[in-house]
């Protein structure tokens, strides 16, 4: 096995790692910004622009807007990163235009960094504001030395369920561990009932229970990616889920929030899900599902972190971008100060809050529909700040997580397992990354 280096030497590579890929995949018109001088603030006004998909953003830079004269933003609407907004954005930064800044999901950093669509935020005194962020936030922005984004939502995992059949019909308590989850889950599948659904198609939760494990499936040392997605906690980790496929002991018919999903929690058949913090908002809508429902700790190992995360978007400044100094002014202020966050949170319903010590004030509040729990203050905010921040997001995120997908779909179909299907799955992705001109070693 290829000797693993201290965290922040391997790490120190991690831009090397990026720059050996920018030469072959930077657009044309991505210019060299983060190798030229820094650009000054501006002596007078200056106007930005950000394209996101969150809603009622432009509301949240209204609230901006107002409490300064120096700098204006323009909020415009794009489609989701996969459903067209990545596109636009990096046919416009190709272009030498586009906004000032755009959304980009946690994971999908990496690439537009290694697509030189980005401007790197360290130069600008970034660093210095480390402290003011939730450590499991701030940790997926960075890669090496190199600071590619400003945190703006996270989705630390938990177990959302319907107290009122989980408790009160069925006699069971929230698992603890995964063991527990395996031994409730039974119990559930004999009552007629399913525990949780899984989408057959979404590779997403794989990094999801791996990184809780206490994998690093991608980590950068010197110029080379190396791959660690069949190590021991990843296959303990697939061990367990092949026992539950196998077992049929959560269903794999239709995803969380789909409408069967609704259909069949607004009856009580569906009891759970172990997903982002994000979900609560989703949650909030099952038929006649206010005060029945509650949230516990996403179920744990013995060893790993208390919980993965799962979503979760960031602010980046473009490359193309003429004024970042002001962009970051103006991002510090959404993603620390209380007033931007309660406004994400108000006209945006952003997921967990970036922020270091604000969760924002409506969070802090007991819930009605959440069986009257102070769920964010006693469940989320520990979960948050149990997470893995060694986990690193690598270049070709999407592609990666469509392998994964493809992977899963297999599983369920029968023709393979999670241990076969990982190991595969690994082999493949590096030959991905090898094609695009990173330097990719699998570890022994």
């Amino acid at each position: 096995m290829r000797p693993l280096v201290p965290r922040r030497t391997a790490l120190a590579g991690g831009a090397a790692a990026l720059a050996a890929g920018l030469a072959a995949c930077a657009p044309t018109g991505a210019g060299k910004v983060n190798a030229e001088a820094v650009i000054p603030p501006s002596d007078g006004p200056v106007t930005l622009t950000y394209w996101a998909w969150l809603k009622d953003l432009q509301k949240v830079a209204d609230k901006f807007n107002a409490s300064q004269d120096r700098i204006t933003v323009n909020a415009t609407w794009i489609p989701g990163g996969n459903a067209g907004g990545y596109a636009k954005i990096l046919s416009a930064v190709a272009a030498g235009g586009g906004p000032d800044i755009a959304q980009v999901e946690l994971r999908s950093v990496p690439e537009f960094a290694l697509a030189g669509a980005l401007t790197d935020l360290s130069r600008y005194g970034f660093a210095d504001d480390e402290k003011d962020f939730d450590p499991g936030a701030f940790a997926q922005i960075k890669v090496g030395d190199s600071l590619w984004a400003v945190p703006q939502d996270t989705g630390p995992g938990a177990m959302f369920f319907n107290k009122d059949v989980f408790e009160g019909e069925l006699g069971l308590t929230p698992p603890k561990t995964w063991d527990e989850f395996r031994t409730v889950a039974e119990e559930v599948t004999k009552a007629g009932k399913t525990l949780m659904t899984l989408d057959p198609g979404d590779g997403s939760v794989l990094p999801f229970w791996a990184m809780q494990k206490g994998s690093v499936w991608f980590e950068p040392q010197d110029d080379t990616w190396v791959l660690n997605m069949a190590d021991d906690p990843t296959m303990e980790m697939a061990d367990f889920w092949d026992g539950i496929f196998a077992d049929k002991l959560v269903s794999t018919g239709y995803g969380a929030f789909s409408t069967p999903w609704y259909a069949a929690a607004g009856k009580g058949d569906v009891l759970s899900y172990v997903g982002g913090s994000w979900g609560d908002a989703l949650i909030e809508t099952v038929p006649g599902g206010k005060g029945k429902w509650a949230v516990a700790d996403m179920p744990r190992w013995d060893d790993g972190y208390a919980s993965g995360g799962l979503g979760g978007s960031s602010a980046a400044v473009l490359s193309t971008s003429e004024h970042p100094a002001e962009a970051l002014e103006f991002l510090r202020w959404m993603c620390t100060d209380p007033d931007g966050i309660d406004a994400m949170i108000e006209n945006s319903g952003i997921g967990w809050s970036p922020a270091a010590d604000y969760i924002g004030k409506s969070r802090e509040k007991a819930s009605d529909f959440f069986s009257g729990q102070k769920y964010n203050v006693d469940v989320i905010e520990p979960m948050a700040k149990g997470q893995n921040l060694d986990w690193t997001w690598a270049p070709l995120m999407q592609r990666i997580i469509d392998r994964l997908g493809d992977g899963m779909l297999d599983v369920v179909g029968g023709g393979s397992t999670f241990t076969k299907m990982l190991p595969q799955a690994q082999d493949d992705i590096a030959e991905i990354m090898r094609k695009i001109g990173l330097k990719v070693e699998i570890a022994k």
